[in-house]
């Protein structure tokens, strides 16, 4: 199964370019002279980002904490009252918060910390609310796994096979940061004097950009746990096949590219393994497309605008990118002569 590695992140390359590139969409051919405005601009668009914090921080709905929240965790030097761990805890604890306030804050943890990630309280508190969820135990099966507590991953992947879902509440946090972005207008500083998309632009890198911060699961420990057990033991090889069905419409095309991976590596019959072949072709088609439409929205007020309705109206990650691609006449099925292009 190290053919899924590659592809893993060529699909986490091009997911995270598009938002990446609409920081900055010029910035492989801005001239030196354009430097210190872009400079300007960036230090207008974190002001603003820290300004609708500070307005979203006071509330005590879930849904404006969380989207409070993500906006916070990238900005340097936030007073702890509107710090991320503040707010995620607040989210986590509103009347009415579910598991994607839960979630958000597994990223409540230190990284230098051995251990600590992720927070622990959190995912305790996600197994009680999602336990149909198979992303909340490939949590946990990553955890068991580097701890070498074999017998408990094994399990941890037979609850994920009989999941009823995998999502990993991406959807939720972009359509609460797409429903609060617009809470303040952008000051003309922050918006791009190049770029026709005016206003939305702006609201579009903020919401896409702090959705980034949304926790995702080791998948690569759920790979390479199929990988070791699949030829040794058959009960594993059924749960990872299992798995794999489930992942194959999963929230994230993350997780769709390694249950069609499992479905390619595990079903001994060559048409399964063809289709899923195919299948995964598709989804990098579909990936490297709604990137490229992600960069012309920054250059365009209406797309801008439609990414963003998208965004509110609520669903997963993979819905927001096959909707895009529908209503941008992109088919979802690549021409028979296509080839992935290589993410660098």
């Amino acid at each position: 199964m190290r053919g899924w590695r590659p592809l893993a992140l060529s699909l986490a390359c091009l997911l995270a370019a598009s938002a990446t590139a609409m920081a900055n969409p010029q910035a492989k051919k801005a001239p030196s002279s354009a430097i210190n405005a872009a400079s300007a601009r960036n230090k207008a668009l974190t002001s603003f980002q820290s300004d609708l914090v500070s307005v979203l921080a006071p509330s005590a709905d879930p849904q404006r904490l969380l989207a409070a929240a993500l906006m916070a965790r990238p900005l340097p030097s936030q007073a702890k009252i509107v710090s991320f761990p503040t707010l995620i805890n607040r989210a986590a604890h509103a009347d009415g918060a579910g598991p994607a306030e839960s979630w958000a804050r597994l990223a409540d943890c230190n990284p230098n910390t051995v251990g600590d990630c992720p927070n622990g309280d959190a995912l305790a508190q996600l197994v009680q609310q999602a336990p149909d969820n198979a992303a909340v135990w490939l949590l946990k099966l990553s955890q068991d796994a580097k701890s070498q507590k074999n017998d408990d991953a094994r399990q941890d992947l037979a609850k994920a096979a009989s999941a009823k879902l995998y999502d990993d509440y991406s959807g939720i946090g972009l359509q609460a940061l797409a429903s609060t972005v617009s809470t303040l207008p952008p000051p003309n500083a922050t918006i791009d004097p190049n770029s026709a998309a005016g206003a939305e632009g702006v609201q579009v890198l903020i919401v896409f950009g702090s959705a980034a911060g949304m926790p995702q699961p080791a998948l690569r420990d759920t790979a390479a746990f199929c990988e070791q057990g699949a030829p040794k033991d058959a009960s594993i090889k059924d749960d990872c096949l299992k798995l794999g069905k489930l992942l194959e419409w999963g929230s994230s095309p993350l997780a769709r590219s390694l249950g069609l991976h499992l479905r390619e590596t595990l079903n001994t019959d060559p048409g399964q393994q063809q289709d899923a072949q195919n299948a995964r072709r598709n989804l990098i088609w579909q990936v490297q497309n709604f990137a490229a439409l992600s960069l012309r929205a920054q250059n365009n007020k209406a797309q801008s605008q439609h990414l963003l309705a998208l965004a509110r109206s609520g669903g997963t990650q993979m819905s927001l990118v096959l909707a895009a691609l529908h209503d941008d006449g992109i088919p979802t099925d690549a021409p028979t002569d296509w080839q992935p292009q290589q993410a660098k």
